[in-house]
């Protein structure tokens, strides 16, 4: 099953605030974060700006984000979901696969558990959910988005195919703007002419890794597991700058802010990394990535800092060409052991020594466990925004 909460964030303020049920309902005043499906009635959609969503739909109500409720209702939905079955995935915070291949003969079938968890969640947390059911994970995606809003969808065991041919390729992961353009050059407009296009034709066209994934899951071919505890591959946070200048200071602070969070991130779930990455976006929509690899895994603030600065003045000068609205930082090449491998000093004077450099970063970790994430801060932020931090699962 997947198992997804429907307008999550708008959804949690409908559920709190009895006045807004039933009401166009914008979550994030300069960005939207989430809509109400009565403000996405009228085109407000996620990531628009706040004033595209107020001209598009001027009755909207407003309201600010409030993160910590959103992270207490995932919890809650999560430990309905432990209750259905203990083989749950978590995607994100308000969606999970969950694998009930086994409860038929203590729960009933697949649909009575997907009922019985709508019915679970919507008593016990008060929000709707929607549930895809399906004999793999993509088609399980697929089943949910289409059984929106407050729904529920069985694609029945054999007629995958059926269900999946007629639907337009863009529903197939991997089928984005440029992958669909040049399909739609061949002809190819639903799953069903991507199964008929044959795997060597696709690899031709799109490459081989890309024509086999795709032909794949045109027949209905998705060998993956439900993976309880699955740990993320990456750890990483961006920050939208908004429209407008903004100068190097700005979003060298913006950055600096990213790293604190994202090291700080992994130091509590024991994590260390090597591959540091820059994410940026332009003015003009286009994107860019830059990384760089260390010579050790590490969860240290300085280390991931100075590689992060050194990817953002590198990228300066395209900076300042198209303007920026977006920075991000992603540490990678997790080592989930935490383990970190200590270098020989044999050029002290020029070194910085490891541990001393953990030593501080526990230090911070330390008081801003007990005082709070701004009790202590550096000089560089202080008066600035420090953005929406998103809730997220654990890592």
């Amino acid at each position: 099953m997947h198992a997804d909460l429907d307008s999550f964030y708008a959804s949690v303020e409908q559920r709190d605030d009895p006045r807004l049920r039933g009401k166009p309902v914008i979550v994030g005043g300069g960005v939207v974060l989430a809509a109400s499906y009565e403000a996405k009635a009228f085109g407000v959609r996620t990531a628009m700006s706040g004033g595209q969503a107020r001209a598009v739909c001027p009755q909207a109500i407003v309201v600010p984000p409030r993160m910590e409720a959103y992270s207490q209702a995932s919890k809650d939905v999560f430990d309905v979901f432990h209750d259905t079955t203990p083989l749950v995935e978590g995607i994100s915070i308000d969606e999970a696969f969950l694998d009930v291949g086994g409860l038929q003969k203590i729960a009933g079938s697949a649909t009575e558990i997907g009922r019985q968890l709508r019915r679970d969640v919507a008593e016990q947390v008060g929000l709707p959910i929607t549930v895809g059911i399906a004999t793999t994970k993509f088609l399980a995606k697929v089943a949910s988005a289409f059984a929106k809003p407050d729904g529920l969808l069985l694609v029945p065991p054999g007629g995958e195919l059926e269900f999946l041919h007629p639907l337009n390729i863009e529903r197939l992961w991997g089928v984005g703007k440029v992958t669909a353009e040049k399909l739609h050059v061949l002809d190819i407009r639903t799953v069903g002419d991507i199964a008929a296009y044959g795997e060597r034709s696709l690899a031709s066209v799109l490459g081989k890794g890309a024509g086999a994934h795709l032909y794949a899951l045109a027949m209905g071919r998705d060998p993956r597991r439900v993976q309880p505890g699955k740990s993320r591959s990456s750890i990483g946070a961006q920050r939208a700058l908004g429209r407008g200048r903004h100068d190097a200071a700005e979003v060298e602070a913006s950055l600096i802010g990213l790293v604190d969070r994202v090291t700080h991130r992994m130091r509590g779930a024991e994590r260390t990394g090597r591959t540091v990455m820059l994410r940026l976006r332009f003015a003009d929509f286009t994107r860019a990535t830059r990384s760089h690899t260390l010579d050790r895994a590490t969860a240290d603030t300085r280390d991931i800092l100075d590689a992060a600065l050194e990817l953002l003045h590198d990228a300066a000068p395209m900076i300042a060409e198209k303007g920026i609205t977006l920075v991000g930082v992603t540490v990678s090449s997790i080592d989930k052991g935490g383990a970190e491998q200590l270098e020989l000093q044999f050029d002290a004077p020029q070194v910085r020594t490891p541990p001393e450099a953990s030593a501080l970063d526990r230090a911070l970790d330390g008081v801003h466990k007990k005082f709070g994430s701004t009790s202590l801060t550096r000089g560089v932020l202080l008066g600035r925004d420090p953005g929406i931090s998103v809730p997220l699962l654990p890592d």
